[in-house]
């Protein structure tokens, strides 16, 4: 089993585990990290890099809630969780391409193509907040609302999530996000009622886990992302408390890996450097896809540890701080980084 952490030599089957966070996810990781065939976490290189990094500033980010929307928390709470709803796969899987729009004077990609496409549809009165609308949405208001340098990647799937995602919101929240998130415990998890857990639990999409030799292993990515953004754009100033917070994991995506491998705190075995180079298909749920988000999920959880060790009492940071710090610095690379083709993220 797991020592605790230390930053002694540690082989391959004894590596640490973090502090105990009191989340699922993380304690739902240690099969995979038992048993990785493609995929390794290399501590004495955590340490390295948690000596340096706990220098750095790594504030809270305040991006989350786009367009001045933070002023009108219902609003701002629908606006992110319907994007949150359709967060995935914005680069052609077969020409490489990013999903682009102009949108307010600025050229965006990614997820803030996405978030702009949605504040065009809502500057245009059309009710994309709405549980109702999604619940019916058809192809054709996709591609209007979607519309940009290419076809949005797995536009069919995401039309689905949101009629799927529509139609729980309409039958028991009137349409609203906010209403569902009213209605649980202000807390990731709480014996049922937690944010985290009725989000997995009454709406299929977000029911991100896996299975790994026979283990269920709990990732939970978008589950947690939107109420991360909720919570960094908002936070208990504005109506929206967490008060587990330390808690809340990495977001295991196909970014964060990618930080995480060039500074040498993973390592992929030749097999899945080739594939990843080549831009082959990672199937999801395969043992290489599990691997890599396991070890996302992992080494982030140590090197929040590591860092804290280093920083005072009163500048300790939370593990999101640290996805949020490998994202940004490394979400524009052109590395390749892993390519599944799945809703998760």
């Amino acid at each position: 089993m797991f020592p605790t952490t230390s930053s002694a030599a540690h082989t391959p089957n004894s590596l640490p585990w973090p502090r105990n966070l009191g989340s699922p996810v993380t304690e739902s990781l240690r099969p995979v990290v038992e048993s990785s065939r493609d995929v390794h976490t290399h501590y004495g290189k955590i340490v390295e890099v948690a000596g340096w990094m706990a220098y750095e500033d790594l504030p809270l980010p305040n991006l989350a809630v786009p367009y001045g929307l933070e002023k009108t928390p219902d609003v701002a709470m629908d606006f992110i969780m319907v994007a949150n709803t359709i967060d995935t796969a914005f680069t052609d899987f077969k020409t490489h391409v990013k999903f682009q729009v102009d949108y307010a004077g600025e050229h965006l990609s990614d997820s803030e193509a996405m978030f702009a496409c949605i504040k065009r549809a809502m500057d245009s009165g059309i009710p994309v907040l709405d549980g109702k609308f999604l619940a019916s949405i058809t192809r054709a208001d996709m591609e209007k609302l979607f519309a940009g340098n290419i076809e949005m990647p797995m536009l069919d799937e995401k039309m689905e999530l949101f009629r799927q995602v529509g139609g729980v919101l309409a039958s028991k929240y009137e349409g609203r996000y906010y209403n569902f998130i009213r209605s649980c415990s202000p807390r990731l998890y709480d014996k049922g009622n937690g944010l985290v857990e009725r989000l997995a639990g009454e709406f299929p999409r977000y029911n991100d886990v896996s299975l790994y030799d026979g283990h269920e292993i709990k990732f939970y990515k978008l589950t947690q992302l939107g109420f991360w953004q909720i919570y960094s754009g908002l936070g208990p100033g504005r109506g929206f408390r967490i008060d587990d917070i330390q808690k809340m994991t990495a977001f295991a995506d196909y970014i964060v890996p990618v930080a995480l491998r060039l500074m040498g705190m993973t390592s992929y075995s030749p097999a899945l450097e080739h594939a990843i180079d080549t831009y082959q298909i990672i199937s999801r749920d395969s043992t290489q896809e599990i691997e890599i988000r396991a070890h996302c999920l992992y080494a982030t959880a140590l090197l929040a540890d590591e860092i804290n060790k280093v920083r005072p009492p009163d500048r300790q940071i939370i593990i999101p701080q640290i996805d949020a710090r490998l994202w940004t610095h490394y979400h524009t690379t052109f590395w390749p980084h892993h390519l599944t083709r799945t809703i998760m993220y």
